[in-house]
């Protein structure tokens, strides 16, 4: 994997970053969302940069990264592509965050469908997750897999750039906040209670700390240089 990264000139140098920029990237789903999102932004999407203030005021984006991966032990396909990275100073902390774009996607499959008849690898790779975010297995069954290894990249990124906070955020475009029970399952894993619009620290103790956050943003419209896949 390449650690070469190129400057974007719009929305449309992430879609061919997509595991399939014909079938990901249409109009109204999360990452043709995301990619308009942040690239109108021009930095940190407002409604991003409040859930960040409870680290440190004034978040400024450092650096983002759509569709990075992160290797996760147990298989040869093993890394987690994340819909975007972002190392973000809050005040005097930095974070490394990954940010999980949804519309009306859900977050792919629950736990139980994930472990069925499951490899060797997997079962490594569920533990190895699991001593990374101090959970201790069994998991329920309807928790979501794609939770789990999005939060581990953050932590393992976090460790990797030595960023004294990690953060998971999801950065949703649905207006019913479809999916929220999910992501609430997920948070209270670790104790704590979700809430649409805020971020909580599930680790406060731990190096680096975690955070857990769910952000609603809109739809944002076509930009300039976006060309639609044919139909």
């Amino acid at each position: 994997m390449s650690r070469i990264y190129l400057p974007s000139q719009g929305d449309e140098d992430w879609r061919r970053l997509l595991a399939d920029p014909i079938k990901h990237w249409r109009e109204g789903y999360s990452a043709m969302c995301l990619a308009r999102c942040w690239e109108k932004a021009g930095g940190l999407p407002s409604e991003i940069a409040r859930l960040l203030t409870l680290i440190g005021p004034l978040p400024e984006l450092l650096l983002a990264l759509p569709e990075h991966k992160v290797p996760l032990p147990g298989s040869q396909r093993g890394d987690s592509q994340n819909d975007l990275f972002a190392l973000i100073r809050a005040g005097g902390h930095t974070v490394a965050v990954t940010i999980e774009g949804k519309v009306d996607e859900p977050f792919d499959q629950p736990l139980g469908r994930w472990l069925a008849n499951a490899s060797d690898g997997k079962r490594k790779r569920l533990a190895f997750i699991c001593e990374l975010l101090g959970l201790t297995q069994p998991l329920s069954d309807n928790i979501r897999y794609q939770l789990l290894h999005r939060t581990a990249s953050a932590v393992i990124e976090a460790r990797r750039f030595k960023t004294d906070a990690a953060a998971m955020i999801v950065h949703s475009f649905s207006p019913t906040r479809r999916w929220f029970e999910d992501y609430s399952a997920f948070v209270a894993l670790f104790g704590a209670t979700a809430e649409p619009d805020q971020l909580v620290c599930v680790h406060p103790g731990s190096t680096p700390r975690l955070y857990l956050g769910w952000a609603s943003g809109e739809i944002p419209h076509q930009t300039q240089n976006s060309v639609l896949p044919p139909s």
